[in-house]
């Protein structure tokens, strides 16, 4: 008889387990701080409403790409077009589950365009003058430093 409580916890716990790490993510849940909601952007707008300004604080709302690092709060938000919104919690202590993927998240913080220089400076004194350089790549990538988040 004690035998075979035993076994039926064996079974049990780990069953247990593995259902509350896949539970699903309920409408309303906040991570960090929770999110001020009365201006709000579309993700895919970010980038136009920035202008020429290179840090902005504003909540944004759009989809989870992907979870990249759930220790530290490290996703990637669509923000249209094959754009990305590279986004991280400001601070380290918060974990984000990886099943965030795909969810319709409200996120507050910090945008920023991160310029890259893509116009071979690393050649500029080169005395041979082989390498010419090629025209600048205005590419410029948005991240996101996140103070709260909401699961939409």
């Amino acid at each position: 008889m004690m035998k075979s409580i035993i076994v039926i916890v064996a079974f049990l716990v780990p069953l247990f387990c593995i259902a509350q790490k896949r539970s699903p993510l309920a409408h309303g849940t906040v991570f960090g701080a929770k999110p001020d909601t009365t201006a709000m952007l579309k993700a895919s707008a970010v980038e136009a409403f920035m202008g020429k300004k290179t840090r902005i604080s504003t909540t944004i709302h759009g989809k989870v790409i992907r979870v990249t690092k759930p220790k530290g709060g490290w996703f990637d938000i669509d923000a249209g077009n094959g754009k990305v919104i590279a986004a991280h919690f400001s601070v380290y202590n918060i974990t984000i589950p990886e099943n965030l993927k795909g969810r319709t998240v409200i996120v507050e913080g910090v945008a920023e365009k991160q310029f890259i220089a893509d116009d071979k400076q690393h050649l500029a004194g080169d005395v041979a003058g082989n390498n010419k350089p090629d025209k600048i790549n205005p590419k410029q990538k948005v991240t996101f430093e996140v103070k709260g988040l909401r699961v939409k």
